[in-house]
C-alpha cells in the first residue's frame, strides 16, 4: 500500500488536514514551482517565454493521461464552470426534452444548463435523495422512466460532492447513451482518485479543476472534449485559439485567454505528474483504508452513506453539524467541512494514521462538549 506523503507537504506537526475535497495543501515540488513561474515573470528576460508554453503542453498531455485521454482532445479552462459554460454553448436540444441532474448538486455544474433549458424549452428534471442512498439505482430508473419526455442532456458525476455516495458510470454512461443524449461529467471530486475514463464512459464534455485530488493550483482546469464536439464555439477568441485567425485543431479551440501564465500551469503539470507517479489505484487503496479507520471510528455518531466512496467520508449527524463545530475542531488542528449540513471528510496522501486517531478523539470529545 501507498505510503503517507507527508514528508512531500508543508503541514507541521498537530495539523489533521483532512479537507481535501475543498482544496488541497500544495506539495513541497509544486510550491516550488509556483516560485519559479513567479520568477519568470519577475524577470522574463531570464526566461524565454516559450518556455510557458513548454509547461502548458505538459500540464495537457498529464490532464489527458490520467483521464486516458489524448492531448488534443483537452482545452485548458480556468475553472470547470467555464468549462460547463463552453459545453452549454455549444449544444442545441430538442425543446421538451429532458435534462438529468441529482439533488443539491453543485452549483458549477447546474447553473449554465439551467439557463440552457430556459433558452431551449428544455425540462429540468432533478433525482431525489435516494431514502436508501442509492443514487446509481436512482438514476437509471429515471433515465429509462416509461413515459417521460425523451431524454436530452445527463448531467453526472462519480460521486455526490458533499457526503460522498459513489454513483457509478460504468452503468449509468451507456444508459445515456442509450437514450441518445448528451452526458457531461464534473469530475472534480473524483480526478486523481477514482478510475476517470473517457474510453470507457464515452462523455460528450468532462471537466476537472487541479486544486482538489490533484494537488496544484486555484484558477486551472481541464476540459475534455469529445472529438464530435471539437468544432464549436469558444467563449474567448485569441491568438493562442485562434493562430494565424484560424481555429486551433481539437479541443485547443476552446482554450482559455491568456493560457500561457508562467506560474499555474508548472505547478499543474508538477502535481498531476506525482499523483501520476503513485497511480490512481495506489492513492484510492490508501485513501480507503484511512476512510476506513475513519468510518470506523465515527459511524456510531451518525449514517454513513451505504455506497461510498474510497476518499470522501460524509457523516450525517442527528440534528445535522452543531453550530461552531467546525471551527472548534480547525482551533484544535482538526480540519474537515460542513456540507449541507453532513460533516464531510477527506484524507488525502499526506495524511497518517495517527493523525485519524487524533481526528477521531477530538471530534467526538467535540461532539460531547
Amino acid at each position: 500500500m501507498l505510503a503517507s506523503q507527508r514528508p512531500l507537504f508543508e503541514i507541521p506537526p498537530g495539523i489533521a488536514y483532512l479537507d481535501a475535497a475543498a482544496w488541497s495543501p500544495l506539495p513541497r515540488a509544486v510550491s516550488a514551482a509556483g516560485v519559479e513561474g513567479i520568477a519568470a515573470k519577475a524577470r522574463p528576460w531570464d526566461f524565454p517565454r516559450s518556455g510557458n508554453e513548454d509547461w502548458l503542453a505538459r500540464a495537457r498531455a498529464a490532464a489527458a493521461r490520467l483521464i486516458g485521454a489524448a492531448p488534443q482532445d483537452i482545452a485548458i479552462q480556468g475553472s470547470v464552470a467555464q468549462g460547463m459554460a463552453t459545453a452549454a454553448r455549444n449544444l442545441t436540444l430538442a425543446a421538451g426534452q429532458r435534462v438529468l441532474r441529482m439533488a443539491d448538486e453543485f452549483p458549477s455544474l447546474c447553473l449554465a444548463f439551467e439557463r440552457l433549458a430556459e433558452e431551449q424549452g428544455l425540462v429540468v428534471e432533478v433525482v431525489p435523495r435516494p431514502a436508501d442512498g442509492d443514487w446509481t439505482t436512482a438514476l437509471l430508473a429515471a433515465i429509462g422512466r416509461p413515459g417521460a419526455a425523451p431524454l436530452a442532456l445527463a448531467l453526472l458525476t462519480p460521486l455526490h460532492w458533499s457526503d460522498g455516495a459513489r454513483v457509478d458510470l460504468d452503468l449509468l454512461a451507456p444508459a445515456v447513451r442509450a437514450a441518445g443524449a448528451v452526458l457531461v461529467v464534473d469530475a472534480t471530486q473524483a480526478a486523481g482518485v477514482l478510475p476517470v475514463d473517457v474510453a470507457r464512459w464515452q462523455p460528450d464534455f468532462l471537466a476537472f479543476p487541479t486544486y482538489k485530488w490533484v494537488l496544484g493550483p486555484y484558477s486551472l482546469a481541464f476540459l475534455y472534449v469529445a472529438p464530435h464536439r471539437q468544432a464549436g464555439r469558444p467563449l474567448e477568441e485569441h491568438m493562442g485559439n485562434r493562430p494565424g485567425g484560424g481555429f486551433a485543431p481539437g479541443a485547443l479551440r476552446y482554450d482559455r485567454g491568456e493560457r500561457a501564465d508562467p506560474v499555474a500551469p508548472r505547478m499543474a503539470a508538477t502535481g498531476l505528474e506525482l499523483v501520476l507517479g503513485w497511480g490512481t489505484p495506489a492513492v484510492a487503496a490508501r485513501l480507503a483504508h484511512l476512510t476506513a479507520l475513519l468510518a470506523g471510528g465515527l459511524a456510531d455518531l451518525g449514517v454513513l452513506p451505504a455506497q461510498r466512496s474510497p476518499h470522501v467520508l460524509g457523516l450525517r449527524l442527528p440534528g445535522g453539524v452543531p453550530a461552531g463545530l467546525i471551527e472548534r475542531l480547525a482551533g484544535q488542528g482538526v480540519f474537515v467541512s460542513d456540507r449541507l449540513g453532513v460533516l464531510r471528510i477527506s484524507p488525502h496522501v499526506w495524511i497518517e494514521e495517527t493523525d485519524i486517531a487524533t481526528a477521531i478523539d477530538r471530534i467526538k470529545s467535540a461532539l460531547r462538549d
